[in-house]
């Protein structure tokens, strides 16, 4: 078959050229709007993660800025920008561990305008705001708290039991430890810590993860951490490059480092009581700023430790820390503060000052 477009009569020829006149202007209107789509389809960097920034240059400890023309979107909508399609292919060989070292990054950066702006809250302001959203959502979920497993995988749905306590680490934010058991079985408990920094005069949740998850030991369900450095010391520890003068967080690292190499399968940590020579079984609280540097060059950092099984019996741990071959190692443990009961109350006695120790001067956080 042949169509003709044209024909020998002129009203034919008119109709012709408007033929090609209209499919002409759609050719060039569908080039115009390419670009268009192409915009559509990149996300403005103000609306991305990290401002637009190149996650794996973030990841590498550089700051590159992007287009966002090449993007990836995790599970929870969250879209982060590349610089290229290397970049990209890069981070996405292990994208949670590079989205951890991105993270250190920008919160390393954001140290001191994140602790002059800690300077407005409190324990008590965060614990009110973690437990207001854990009861908001779990008021939305049949009454329970639902949460991902990220080692697992499982979708859990877990009963909240409450704020246990709040870790504070100056210039990172503050770290509320939240108590869970599994409804089913109320020996199988959870300790859930959540990530909360000022942003904007603002409280914010940066990050939730399980800290610790219930372990069947000899029968019985046990509690455990599942890492031996807590998550929660990843922004500080992590921090790249290198400084003349150590900072708090380099030394409380080590600190934590130490101690939970010694943490047995139940979290607790043995301790030989320096004077005494009872071992004690002991966990974590929380670190003491600020940490001291010594005239001998050695740093020291204070500690709270809760006696195994007690919730008012409070052990104060001294930590020595000196710097070998560029690495921050501890060097000595005293027990500074015991327990005793006076009037039906347990308080902590001293055994010294660190004024004992000789002069020191406060290490900058």
């Amino acid at each position: 078959m042949t169509i003709r477009l044209c024909t020998a009569d002129a009203g034919g020829s008119r109709t012709a050229s408007l033929f090609f006149a209209r499919f002409a202007a759609l050719i060039f209107a569908l080039v115009l709007m390419r670009p268009a789509f192409a915009a559509d389809a990149a996300i403005s960097p103000d609306k991305a993660e990290f401002g637009g920034q190149c996650t794996e240059g973030l990841a590498e400890g550089k700051h590159v800025l992007t287009d966002c023309s090449v993007t990836w979107k995790d599970k929870d909508g969250k879209v982060y920008c590349f610089s290229n399609d290397a970049a990209k292919a890069e981070f996405l060989k292990n994208p949670k561990e590079s989205l951890e070292r991105a993270r250190a990054f920008i919160a390393a950066g954001n140290v001191q305008t994140t602790e002059e702006a800690m300077q407005y809250f409190d324990s008590a302001d965060v614990e009110k705001f973690v437990d207001n959203i854990i009861k908001a959502k779990v008021a939305a979920n049949g009454g329970l708290f639902p949460i991902e497993d990220a080692l697992t995988g499982d979708q859990l749905k877990l009963a909240y039991d409450g704020v246990d306590f709040t870790r504070t680490i100056d210039g990172y934010g503050f770290f509320p430890d939240v108590k869970f058991h599994d409804p089913k079985d109320a020996q199988k408990k959870y300790l859930i810590d959540w990530w909360v920094s000022p942003v904007n005069g603002q409280l914010v949740v940066q990050e939730t993860r399980i800290y610790q998850a219930p372990m069947q030991v000899e029968g019985a369900w046990s509690t455990v951490a599942r890492q031996p450095i807590p998550w929660w010391w990843i922004p500080a520890s992590e921090h790249p490059g290198k400084m003349a003068d150590k900072r708090g967080w380099e030394v409380m690292s080590a600190v934590e480092e130490n101690a939970l190499k010694q943490v047995g399968s139940d979290g607790v940590f043995k301790l030989k009581d320096d004077k005494t020579g009872q071992t004690l079984d002991l966990k974590f609280i929380n670190a003491h700023q600020p940490v001291r540097k010594l005239d001998n060059g050695e740093y020291f950092a204070c500690t709270d430790f809760r006696a195994a099984g007690t919730t008012d019996q409070i052990y104060d741990v001294d930590f020595w820390v000196k710097e070998e071959n560029g690495k921050m190692v501890v060097n000595q443990v005293r027990v500074h503060k015991v327990p005793e009961k006076k009037n039906g109350q347990w308080v902590q006695v001293p055994r010294y000052s660190f004024k004992d120790l000789g002069e020191s001067k406060v290490v900058p956080p």
